[in-house]
């Protein structure tokens, strides 16, 4: 673990300058890809879910170091077979890709059933318990905009359980009144069996949630991205930082650096020559703010990766995407943005 005093919820940043050259830099050169062998947090200090039984073990997180990123947190969750976790809630919301097995969710006393390739939903202030009756392991990769939550005061979290100092506060009322209208009647789960595969300049994209869906998620933007044996992505470029969890295949990924020259207004200047990332199944791969990237996949088998971006970007007022060559199978046309 990054710190041994407690977890780190949000992280600082300072500089004796106005610009954060350094901050960028130290970022930028810490390694991309991580495998099994990182464990950043282990889940001992300072978190509610674990039972006895269940595991939980974090990739990326606002405590690391080297530092990536605290825009998304990923982490996973383990299951045994007829195993629960502790009910437990937060104020954030949580996106749960379901890797193997199938169990169900208890949300706010209402039962949601999911399986492998299910994206399930932690919606906001709730109170949630996840449960595997079933003989096979379940394991689920979470993505989540914590920090996000944390930085706005929205703190409260814990184990089901009366307040503290009852005598200090009057009744019960519905916490719901604060909810966006109607927003209990969005999807909590989402079968991959309804979602259908789309051709677009990145590649062969399965689209999981993105705004404007009917998806009970304002945080987190996911899919799932198919390239051919021995093909690549489309090469893009965009402001938010993206996790991408390689499902399947292998290959590496190019990232070139954008930097910001200030001007009489910014321009940007793409880097001459990229970094490369290699990876395997099982690891994830993170693609840094403002980075132009491209990805490609070993001979062999396809390469699939399950990726997550936060939404809070694209409401900042960064909601392009600039491809600067598309997918080889995308017949659509050259220099697309979406």
């Amino acid at each position: 673990m990054s710190d041994t005093k407690g977890r780190v919820f949000l992280r600082g940043i300072t500089s004796e300058t106005y610009g954060l050259k350094e901050f960028r830099r130290r970022q930028l050169d810490a390694p991309r890809v991580r495998d099994d062998s990182v464990v950043v947090d282990d889940a001992k200090v300072a978190h509610s879910g674990d039972s006895q039984e269940s595991r939980t073990w974090w990739r990326i997180g606002p405590g690391d170091d080297p530092f990536l990123t605290q825009s998304l947190q990923v982490h996973f969750v383990e299951l045994p077979p007829r195993t629960s976790n502790h009910g437990h809630g937060h104020q954030n919301e949580a996106a749960f890709f379901i890797l193997e097995g199938a169990g169900y969710e208890i949300h706010d006393d209402q039962r949601y059933d999911w399986e492998k390739d299910d994206l399930v939903i932690v919606h906001t202030d709730s109170i949630h318990r996840h449960f595997n009756p079933y003989d096979e392991t379940a394991r689920c990769l979470i993505f989540k905009a914590k920090s996000m939550w944390m930085y706005l005061g929205l703190l409260q979290q814990g184990r089901s359980g009366p307040v503290d100092d009852e005598e200090r506060f009057g009744p019960r009322m519905d916490w719901s009144q604060l909810w966006t209208p109607d927003v209990e009647k969005r999807r909590k789960v989402v079968k991959s069996a309804d979602t259908q595969w789309e051709s677009t300049p990145l590649g062969k994209v399965r689209v999981m949630s993105r705004p404007g869906d009917d998806v009970r998620t304002f945080s987190v933007d996911a899919y799932v991205l198919e390239i051919p044996a021995g093909s690549r992505s489309g090469e893009r470029w965009h402001m938010a930082d993206e996790v991408l969890y390689v499902r399947s295949g292998s290959g590496y990924s190019l990232h070139w650096e954008v930097a910001a020259e200030l001007s009489e207004k910014y321009y940007a200047r793409i880097a001459n020559e990229p970094t490369r990332h290699e990876f395997k199944p099982g690891d994830t791969l993170y693609v840094p703010q403002n980075t132009v990237a491209q990805h490609f996949a070993a001979d062999g088998e396809p390469l699939t990766f399950v990726s997550a971006q936060n939404r809070l970007f694209k409401q900042l007022g960064y909601n392009s995407t600039v491809f600067l060559e598309n997918a080889p199978e995308y017949d659509g046309p050259a220099g697309a943005r979406s």
